[in-house]
């Protein structure tokens, strides 16, 4: 990665060289427009980073480090590496024009055992910067051409400065004209000026007991370590600050629910459930079904996260669970995340549950008005025992006769006031709460699940019906998309079907200066795929813009095989369920994360035939290659999203905010199990001594909680 010099600094703000001295006092809520040489535009984008003030600043932790310390002669450097040089400019920077748009400018810099050729392309405020005579630290890669030691491009300072050079330098969270360099130099003057300010919230107990560094030391050493065990203690007290917040906001959510007063329900024989089905569950359907009898008719409100991977059955256990419900009187509502998946359910749970003669009813937005009428209108009168719908359900219009149990599927998609929206349904003066099931096909270590989904008790599928056929799975270059397409023609010749998706939906257009992203837009491809490549074969397209009625069309005529090759974006991840389908193709299956990537995989390998999954990509990046052949390496969902999570950290694994809980800013729930343990036995005997958080010293304990479970506005209710 290359970050921006200090003298590129010094070449467009001169007039700001002073900016670290000058008399403005920076405090905890000095805005980032105000910092000097920051400006409208720079803070606009600092904004984009969830910077607004100096605080942010403070709370902007690195991603990494490098450490520069190590000062190389000339002789010592390695080769192929980044290292630091101390070495003497002996002659003046020359500069010259190549042609239109390309300058170069070159020197020799040399020690007392050798000398180095140094080229800057496009830099030519060097040729100023450096002077004949005097030392520098360069920070770059030495390569040998010949006999020949040259650099390019290096990263400079004077001998002694050691603001980017002879230190550990920290490695921040970037946006397009936020430079490495500049988020270094603005954390240093919030450090500086106003880190002294912010108040240690954490009870002096625990900090001793715990062993852990004052706030404004770690807060600064996260940013300027003068070690790497700097950085480890530092990160350590943060980690535990953030899991101790989050340990307590937990436990009072997980209080709260257990004080609630729930529908106690009938229990019934499984074995009534069972004779409706074609199949015999598996053991662990049957072991989660107990569980959540025992809930269901316990009188206190069920609270439940069901993990499966792709393919182990948790509708039919969700189908258990509204059966149960029906058979008290009680209604059901599931939500979810899209109208392909809503409509997919709502086939599969009449089928299953009309046989029995419950009344499962659909809505979503996609419906005719007068379609959405009758649908609520039976909801209110008790007529639909099961309703299954998008968001259109938590609409102030729905009302239910006798709502009893909520099911939300891939709870990742999903926030917690969205969940909270369903349940205030229930009839009653909201003193008696609806049972709760969550689904999600996003396998996380059952560790993490009790930390993420903390205010849940955790239920996992952990074994496939049988009759499963194993998923074999590819990764193949843009070289081998020739032999890809002759694959598809075979297994469509032998009957299967064939999945392609597409990253995006249509060609875009980022301007004249933006590089090609060269994606699979769906719409293109699949006109070319239908007219170029397969015109004997029947390919259409689907799509989350397109109108419902087309959707259902579209997904009509591939269930029924009429369609051979369905082209479509991540609309299908989940919920299309056709025995028939035996190859998932996903073009730039690098723009992909791996769980996202097993979610896509798992819409094959659903019927009795062998089925394939092939990751085109046309990357070369070796991690970008080690994350797919994880993939390709197992179908162990826990395995591959324990892989997803080490990768890309929490807060890209959930997506935005999505499951409703606090983002971690530094904690690595897999990596600080140590450091949860500790946090979490601190917040169990905190809580304990104080259930509310009402005694003084505790007084920035609930502040803090509060303000982290924003999101939950009702926390301590």
């Amino acid at each position: 990665m290359v970050y921006e010099t200090p003298v590129l600094w010094y070449h467009h703000h001169r007039k700001g060289m002073s900016w670290m001295s000058e008399e403005l006092i920076i405090t905890l809520d000095t805005g980032m427009q105000d910092f000097p040489n920051v400006g409208e535009s720079r803070a606009k984008k600092l904004e984009k980073l969830g910077i607004l003030k100096a605080e942010h600043l403070l709370n902007a932790y690195p991603r990494g480090y490098e450490d520069r310390r190590q000062i190389y002669t000339i002789g010592e450097a390695p080769l192929g590496v980044r290292v630091c040089i101390s070495a003497l400019a002996s002659e003046h920077p020359r500069l010259s024009h190549i042609r239109k748009g390309m300058e170069l400018v070159q020197l020799k810099i040399v020690d007392g055992g050798g000398a180095i050729h140094v080229t800057f392309f496009n830099q030519s405020y060097v040729q100023r910067a450096l002077r004949a005579g005097e030392e520098y630290i360069f920070y770059g890669i030495v390569e040998e051409q010949g006999r020949r030691r040259t650099m390019t491009n290096p990263i400079f300072e004077r001998m002694g400065e050691r603001t980017v050079t002879g230190c550990i330098v920290p490695i921040y969270h970037l946006t397009a004209g936020i430079s490495n360099h500049m988020m270094s130099l603005l954390t240093r003057r919030a450090v500086a000026d106003c880190a002294n300010l912010l108040e240690e919230s954490l009870p002096a107990r625990i900090v001793k007991k715990h062993r852990l560094m004052g706030l404004v030391d770690a807060v600064s050493a996260v940013h300027f370590p003068d070690s790497m065990e700097a950085v480890e203690e530092a990160r350590r007290r943060l980690s535990f600050e953030e899991l101790f917040y989050l340990s307590i906001g937990l436990d009072l959510l997980k209080a709260r629910r257990v004080q609630g007063q729930g529908i106690a329900l009938s229990p019934r024989n499984q074995s009534d459930f069972d004779a409706l089905l074609s199949f015999s569950p598996t053991n662990a359907q049957s072991r989660v079904m107990g569980e959540i009898v025992r809930d269901l008719v316990s009188g206190q409100p069920m609270n439940r996260l069901l993990q499966g991977d792709v393919g182990s059955g948790k509708t039919v256990v969700a189908a258990f669970a509204g059966w149960l419900t029906a058979k008290s009187g009680g209604q059901t509502a599931m939500m979810a995340p899209t109208e392909v998946l809503a409509e997919q359910h709502y086939k599969s749970l009449s089928a299953l549950l009309g046989k029995d003669g419950l009344r499962v009813g659909l809505l979503t937005g996609g419906q005719t008005a007068g379609e959405k009428r009758r649908v609520k209108a039976a909801l209110a009168k008790g007529e639909i025992d099961f309703v299954v719908g998008t968001h259109a359900l938590i609409s102030k219009d729905v009302t239910f006769l006798n709502l009893a149990l909520v099911v939300a599927d891939e709870q990742h998609r999903f926030g917690v006031h969205q969940r909270a929206a369903l349940t205030a349904k229930t009839d009653g003066d909201g003193e008696i709460s609806p049972h709760v099931l969550v689904m999600s096909a996003t396998p996380i270590p059952r560790t993490l699940a009790l930390i993420v989904y903390g205010d849940l008790e955790v239920s996992v599928l952990d074994e496939l019906p049988a009759g499963r056929t194993p998923i074999e799975s590819f990764v193949v270059g843009e070289s081998k998309r020739e032999r890809m397409y002759n694959f598809v023609r075979t297994l469509v010749s032998e009957g299967r079907q064939v999945y392609i998706v597409c990253p995006a939906i249509e060609e875009q257009d980022l301007g004249d200066d933006a590089p090609p992203l060269n994606l699979k837009a769906v719409k293109d491809y699949a006109v070319q795929l239908q007219q170029e490549i397969f015109p004997d074969l029947t390919v259409d397209l689907l799509h989350g813009k397109m109108k419902p009625r087309e959707k259902e069309r579209v997904m009509s005529q591939f269930f029924s095989g009429e369609t051979q090759i369905l082209v479509a974006t991540t609309v299908i991840e989940v919920g299309l369920d056709v025995p028939n389908a035996a190859l998932m193709v996903i073009e730039n299956a690098d723009r992909f994360g791996l769980s996202q990537l097993h979610q896509l995989r798992g819409r094959v390998g659903r019927g009795s035939y062998k089925s394939f999954c092939v990751l085109v990509t046309a990357t070369r990046n070796p991690d970008t290659m080690l994350r797919l052949k994880t993939l390709v390496s197992t179908t162990d969902g826990f395995k591959i999203s324990e892989e997803d999570l080490k990768l890309r950290g929490p807060g890209d694994f959930f997506g935005s905010r999505q499951h409703g809980l606090p983002q971690l800013r530094v904690a690595d729930l897999m990596g600080d199990m140590r450091t949860l343990s500790e946090a979490q036995e601190a917040a169990r005997t905190l809580i304990e001594r104080d259930p509310q958080l009402k005694k003084k010293e505790h007084i920035m304990v609930y502040h803090r909680v509060k303000n982290l479970f924003s999101e939950t506005p009702d926390i301590f209710n």
